[in-house]
């Protein structure tokens, strides 16, 4: 890896002499800009305006724009003669957890090499007390014109630095957070919590660019002259009203995913595709097997009954229906023929007593 800077780290009398590689690489796909008209390439060319000449790379250096729109010169040499001592050096000036520092504040990562066979000994002695303390190290240090905040930390056996931003850099999150108050029941946090648990942890290195992957295939059949099947268009989500049944959902599709076996129950409850208005208890479901189902079920069943009650003459009962016919008009005939044959033989009783 090239380098792209050279200093040292000074880490109070001791002085690690040190060089600086980009620890990370960008993958992503460029585009040119392009005439619509005719494919030809759009180039921006820099132009003086004053004798409105093009200018190479070597004949353009850096001005202060003033105030009253004059331009003040200045030069590399102007810079690097400035009395900053970490012109050319990381200057550790604190040792500190590294959870004081706020992620918000990361930026481009480095990696610092020991430069030569002398700053082997200080760059291991750096490293391995930074392992044993679990704390990072909070340095200033300057690169491209201006300096810098950073946090040097241990990677496998390299020591990586962090660029930070600077504190009065990070905007406050005034405004950010939902303005009305919203109250978070503890069905929801515990089916929340379930959706975590089934999603489980990942391997980061199976986690890759799928948006990359597919401009790929996109220039790789443009560039053969092959048609790229279109992709299928994937549900969008509409307006979450059931909370509950919409975390139940996730938990079935995330266990789903896993490979894990999702009772019918679950199936079956996550069927209803009709969302409800009101969220019903977690606590409450798992008691009665669903209450809510419950009363839908029965105002469902209701008018059933009653279409039953008017259906036509025409129309064949169920086996069930008719046997339960059968058996109450049976048992109705025999009531009255023991009734009648009571009666008869009570008749001549009341004669001969009277």
């Amino acid at each position: 890896m090239r380098s792209i800077w050279n200093g040292a780290i000074s880490f109070g009398l001791v002085s690690i002499p040190i060089k600086l590689v980009n620890a990370t690489e960008s993958h992503s796909i460029s585009f040119r800009q392009i005439h619509l008209a005719d494919g030809g390439r759009i180039r921006y060319r820099k132009v003086c305006e004053i004798d409105e000449q093009e200018v190479t790379a070597a004949e353009i250096g850096k001005g202060y724009e003033d105030a009253d729109g004059s331009i003040i010169p200045i030069t590399d040499e102007d810079l690097g003669s400035l009395p900053l001592p970490t012109a050319k050096t990381i200057e550790i000036v604190a040792f500190v957890p590294a959870t004081e520092i706020d992620p918000l504040q990361m930026d481009t990562a480095y990696y610092l090499s020991a430069n030569g066979v002398p700053a082997a000994k200080p760059y291991t002695l750096l490293r391995e007390a930074l392992k044993r303390s679990q704390k990072v190290a909070v340095a200033k240090y300057a690169l491209r014109g201006r300096e810098r905040l950073g946090m040097l930390r241990v990677v496998d056996d390299v020591i990586a630095m962090h660029g930070l931003l600077w504190p009065d850099e990070i905007r406050a999150t005034d405004g950010v957070a939902p303005e009305t108050d919203v109250t978070i029941r503890e069905a929801e946090l515990d089916l929340a919590d379930a959706l975590m648990a089934t999603l489980g942890e990942v391997d980061m290195d199976t986690l890759h660019d799928d948006y990359r992957e597919a401009v790929e295939a996109l220039i790789a059949s443009k560039a053969s002259g092959e048609a790229l099947e279109p992709a299928a268009s994937g549900e969008t989500g509409g307006k979450v009203i059931d909370l509950i049944a919409a975390l139940e959902s996730s938990v079935r599709a995330a266990k789903k995913a896993r490979g894990e076996e999702v009772e019918e129950a679950e199936e079956a409850e996550g069927s209803e595709s009709a969302p409800v208005a009101e969220v019903t208890s977690l606590a409450t479901r798992k008691k009665s097997g669903g209450a809510g189902a419950k009363k839908r079920a029965s105002a469902t069943a209701t008018p059933r009954k009653a279409a039953a009650k008017k259906s036509t003459p025409g129309r064949t009962p169920a086996k069930k229906t008719a046997a339960r016919s059968t058996t109450k008009s049976a048992a109705k005939t025999a009531t009255k023929k023991a009734a009648k044959t009571t009666a008869k033989k009570a008749t001549p009783r009341k004669r001969a007593s009277a």
